[in-house]
């Protein structure tokens, strides 16, 4: 029984030792941002293919919201839409008339000039063809005006029709459940064919591409620590040696707190200690949420 124990001291020594052989400036453990992503229209989940662990992609279909009476509407406003360009009048048909009036006016005055000339003619046949013409000229430029008008509020009939089936466009895209980042799903908060709303949370999801370290540091550390420094992090590899990261100090405590049981910094006598951020792209996708990390702030650090 003796031997048991003194073994199982040992065993545990050695465990101790091996855990803190690597030296470095301080560690913690990793963490990652959590998004919850919502609906972002009303109505019943048709599909929703998400599980719990999931790692997802970014842009990644998910399932869809019903959508049937969006493209009812959306077919309506079309064909409102083709009425209102149907009624839109052609200008050039419409003055066809008028200018070919002004055209036999113009050459009439020209006809009674030359008589005129030749004494054939009086100045009241020429005053009369005159007048004509300018009533004409009057009348085609009212015409003109009117069928503009009516243009334009034809147009911007048909504009807003075509907004709205914009609108109709976008809500139906938005009816799509699509995933914005890579990561992976935390929690599910509804399942297909259950009745959702605008804003409802669908999932949780967590960024394991973009990982941040939460160190803890003592406050002589503090002098040679600046937010964004590059500084050098570590995980423990399976061949019991270590991986570095590039990392980016991203945030440091103005406010200093206890030292944390699970946090070994380099000098134990210190109480308190200053949390830091450092930013670590998972690239490889062995850095995991809760797992230990360490930090050399000086990367020239033997």
């Amino acid at each position: 029984m003796k031997y048991t124990i003194l073994i199982a001291g040992l065993i545990l020594v050695c465990s101790s030792c091996n855990r803190n052989k690597f030296d470095h400036d301080a560690s913690g453990t990793f963490e990652a941002t959590e998004i919850i992503i919502s609906a972002e229209a009303t109505g019943k989940i048709e599909q929703f293919d998400v599980t719990e662990g999931d790692m997802l992609t970014k842009g990644q279909y998910l399932g869809y919201v019903d959508t049937t009476q969006l493209y009812l509407r959306k077919l309506q406003l079309q064909a409102t839409s083709k009425a209102v360009n149907v009624r839109r009048l052609d200008v050039s048909i419409q003055v066809a008339i008028i200018k070919e009036q002004i055209s036999k006016a113009e050459t009439e005055k020209r006809r009674i000039g030359n008589l005129l000339k030749d004494g054939a003619a009086t100045q009241k046949q020429l005053d009369d063809v005159d007048s004509q013409l300018a009533v004409l000229q009057r009348s085609l430029a009212a015409q003109l005006n009117s069928l503009s008008t009516s243009v334009n509020s034809l147009n911007e009939e048909s504009s807003a029709y075509e907004i709205q089936v914009a609108q109709i466009e976008d809500q139906l895209a938005k009816s799509r459940i699509i995933n914005p980042i890579d990561g992976v799903v935390l929690s599910k908060y509804a399942e297909a064919k259950e009745m959702t709303s605008q804003g409802r949370p669908l999932y949780k999801l967590a960024d394991t591409r973009n990982m941040f370290l939460r160190a803890y540091t003592v406050s002589t550390q503090l002098e040679s620590i600046r937010t964004g420094q590059e500084v050098t992090v570590f995980i423990n590899a399976a061949d019991d040696t270590q991986k570095s990261y590039k990392g980016i100090v991203s945030w440091i405590s103005g406010k200093a707190e206890f030292t944390p049981k699970t946090i070994q910094t380099q000098d134990e006598r210190q109480n308190l200690v200053y949390a830091v951020k450092i930013a670590v792209e998972n690239t490889d996708g062995l850095i995991k949420t809760g797992m230990y990390g360490d930090v050399d702030f000086n990367n020239d650090k033997e």
